[in-house]
Formats: structure tokens, C-alpha cells, sequence
């Protein structure tokens, strides 16, 4: 575990990227998760647009990604409009078939570290409402719900309701 590193993506991590989150969405769908993601949903644009408006995290063992995940520092669609206290985690994946046991929970922390780096005291996320073992995931994590967002806007024009999360990190 000490050879994992993480890194600002770049360009040349787009097609990583949408690698990770399709197999993350497949890995879910086998495992009765189907209402959250699918594969195909965000292509390389996305992963772009997120580059120049938040944050896109990898992480690499021995130079090989691992997992990623965005770095928002507004989720007005979840979150409503709100003061610049908090940074919003999205998208946590990891490469089941490559990253080692406990992969997921370092990212989590690296990402509080770089919202508590960027003068925020929140960590903020959501989880599709019903999916108990993602929010039991990142209670035991140190995430209290704080809260309901019913209609979230998602790729493809549907909407889906999440439960919302948050950390402080001081």
C-alpha cells in the first residue's frame, strides 16, 4: 500500500478514465447496484469539462491507475447554492482487478486532504438513495447523512434521488 501515489490527471489519463468509471459501473450492476451507474454513461468530455471547471484525481501503483475520482468545489444540483466551506467528492473508482485491498478508503482520505489543503473544514458526497452498503461505506468512514436530494439531474436527462453526506475535516 505505501506504493500508491496520487496525481492531478491530465490528458493523456482520459480514456483511463472512462475505463475505470465503466468498469466500476459493471462491477456494480454484477453485484445488484444497477440503479447508479452504467457503463457508457461519461465519456472523455466529461472527464474534461470536470479537469477545467474541479479536480481529477489518479491514483497509480508503481506508475499503473488504479482508481480516480473528481473533485467539485460547487455541486449546485445536490447541494443547492451554498457558502465556500466544502469540497465535493465524485466518482470514487477503483480498479478491482488491480488495486490493492483498501484502495478506495486511501483515495477517500487523500481527497479530504486536498479539500482540508484548499481551506475548506467539509467533505461533502452523495449515494444513490437505497444503496445502504455505499452509505454504510462511507459512514464508517466518518461521514454523518445530513440530508435528501430527490431528482438529482443525471447523464442521459433522468433524474435519480441520493442521500447526502458530509465530513468535517477539523
Amino acid at each position: 500500500m505505501n506504493d500508491l501515489r496520487f496525481r492531478p490527471a491530465v490528458g493523456a489519463d482520459l480514456s483511463t478514465l472512462v475505463r475505470l468509471r465503466d468498469d466500476a459501473a459493471r462491477w456494480m450492476n454484477s453485484r445488484g447496484t444497477t440503479g447508479q451507474w452504467q457503463p457508457g454513461e461519461l465519456d472523455e468530455d466529461h472527464f474534461r469539462r470536470i479537469m477545467e471547471e474541479g479536480e481529477v484525481w489518479v491514483a497509480e501503483v508503481h506508475g499503473r491507475p488504479v482508481g480516480a475520482w473528481e473533485l467539485w468545489w460547487e455541486d449546485l444540483a445536490a447541494w443547492g447554492p451554498q457558502p465556500p466551506t466544502a469540497g465535493y467528492v465524485h466518482r470514487l473508482m477503483v480498479d478491482r482487478t488491480a488495486a490493492p485491498p483498501g484502495t478506495g478508503l486511501r483515495l477517500l482520505r487523500a481527497a479530504e486532504r486536498r479539500v482540508a489543503e484548499a481551506g475548506r473544514s467539509l467533505a461533502r458526497l452523495d449515494s444513490l438513495a437505497g444503496n445502504v452498503r455505499l452509505t454504510a461505506y462511507y459512514v464508517d468512514a466518518g461521514y454523518q447523512v445530513v440530508g435528501r436530494k430527490e431528482g438529482k439531474p443525471q447523464p442521459g436527462g433522468t433524474t435519480k434521488s441520493y442521500t447526502l453526506l458530509e465530513k468535517s475535516l477539523r
